[in-house]
């Protein structure tokens, strides 16, 4: 017995059209969101300040300066009490 096929007989399917709707789909969700910014209050109070403490500005000068002649030092142990303390609390 022989069992010929004919083209015209067979249905049209296409087993990849799910993946290609879901792909479609995404897609145009993905176009559809827009990015969004929220600040908080506290953010905006802030800015509104814009005020550098003159103390802090004075420390960072001076580390800055260190660190650009090459005298800076790290304290290895100061650093490891600092990170135990973070991580502890």
């Amino acid at each position: 017995m022989v069992l010929k096929i004919h083209g015209s007989n067979q249905p049209k399917v296409n087993p990849y059209q799910k993946q290609l709707q879901q792909y479609t789909q995404t897609r145009t969700e993905k176009q559809v969101k827009a990015d969004q910014l929220h600040i908080s209050d506290q953010a905006k109070k802030m800015q509104e300040l814009n005020g550098i403490d003159p103390a802090r500005k004075q420390r960072v000068d001076a580390i800055k300066a260190d660190v650009e002649s090459g005298v800076y030092k790290v304290d290895a142990e100061q650093v490891a009490k600092g990170l135990l303390s973070f991580w502890k609390n």
